[in-house]
């Protein structure tokens, strides 16, 4: 049974945003107990204080950190205490039609988006012995969690918690989009509309696989000459520059376009920036039940594709560590991503930063 309790930053759908002291308690069969150290602030947790994403129960949020192994339950072999470790929000079950082949980012046996572990259940409680849920599986905004072993992820301990909390999503998202949804070769050229934690990671993986040119659009100067910095050869200005026309004028159309923001009227206007046989990229998460409007006649006859990108194609376990250590390589500069480090106290202020669209993660540390 729990016997210590620690803050959580926690969404109730009856009273909102707030801390509350939760218990935690022990690992199980196949669990992991982690020391959180650092945890990112992210759009899915915004969508969720905003009521993009309905929740009908009581949330600690967080679903991108990293932290120590304080603990494990019977059965798990991938890592013990002392290990440091990545949470991978997507915990994919090992054993369903598309982890068999290799697809373990489309995995239908995963209980996350359920907001529950693999059973059903959760390891949190209330100060009132009530339940409370971890948002996609973690519940990361807290000092403690308990997650399945295939959602913890070790990593090489030289690997800073905050670099490593980014890994956790927005990074692996984004430059998994490239590399992996989408395969970007060396050469090619791309446009990134919205700048970003993700769509900075999209610019990166570009850069890191030679993309050219890499044009990077956004409403914010700031935002594009943060762009510059992680490898846009050319910004635009998505207030005042027709990017279609631009593209096609300067690329003859772009090769992929790739939306980072999870706007549908956005995401309609990527296929006339596109060249004949380009892909469009969907790596921002809409509303639940969004829709946009396509020519259609135009896809087909110029053999353009939307291709759908969930958390980059990416299967965590290979994936994190690959970035990883191309960080630790000097090849992704990662660190560059953090902006604001907060204390789990000032969660509200976090989510103010995110709105702000300053393009850089806020951290928090409990």
């Amino acid at each position: 049974m729990p016997s210590t309790y620690s803050p959580a930053v926690v969404f109730d759908p009856a009273s909102g945003l707030g801390t509350r002291e939760v218990a935690l308690r022990p690992a199980g069969p196949g669990e992991v107990e982690i020391e959180v150290r650092a945890a990112g602030v992210c759009h899915s947790d915004l969508h969720i204080v905003s009521g993009d994403w309905p929740t009908d129960r009581p949330l600690v949020l967080g679903h991108e950190a990293a932290g120590v192994v304080t603990g494990t339950g019977p059965g798990v072999t991938s890592v013990r205490p002392g290990d440091h470790v990545v949470l991978s929000w997507f915990a994919p079950c090992r054993r369903c039609r598309k982890c068999v082949a290799g697809q373990g980012w489309l995995c239908t046996g995963t209980r996350a988006v359920a907001n529950t572990l693999p059973d059903g259940t959760t390891p949190f409680t209330g100060a009132d012995g009530a339940e409370i849920w971890p948002y996609l599986g973690l519940g990361a905004f807290t000092e403690r969690l308990v997650v399945p072993e295939t959602a913890a992820v070790k990593v090489p301990e030289e690997l800073p918690f905050s670099v490593g909390a980014l890994l956790g999503c927005s990074i692996t998202t984004g430059v998994g989009a490239v590399v992996n949804t989408a395969g970007v070769r060396p050469g090619e050229s791309a446009v990134v509309v919205g700048t970003g934690g993700v769509g900075l990671s999209v610019v990166m993986g570009l850069a890191l696989v030679g993309a050219d040119p890499i044009v990077a659009v956004d409403l914010s100067p700031e935002r594009l000459a943060v762009a510059r910095r992680f490898g846009a050869t050319h910004t635009l200005d998505g207030s005042r520059d027709d990017v279609a026309a631009w593209c096609r004028e300067h690329l003859g159309g772009a090769d992929y376009a790739f939306e980072a923001i999870g706007s549908p009227k956005v995401v309609q206007t990527l296929p006339a920036m596109l060249t004949s046989g380009g892909a469009a990229v969907l790596v921002g998460m809409a509303a639940i039940g969004a829709t946009a409007a396509f020519d259609l006649f135009d896809l087909a006859d110029q053999g353009k594709r939307i291709l759908g990108c969930n958390y980059g194609s990416s299967v965590g376990e290979l994936d994190i560590p690959r970035l990883a250590r191309l960080h630790l390589a000097g090849r992704l500069p990662l660190d560059d991503l953090i902006g604001t480090v907060r204390p789990l106290s000032e969660a509200a202020q976090a989510f103010d930063d995110l709105r702000s669209r300053t393009g850089v993660r806020t951290i928090l540390e409990p």
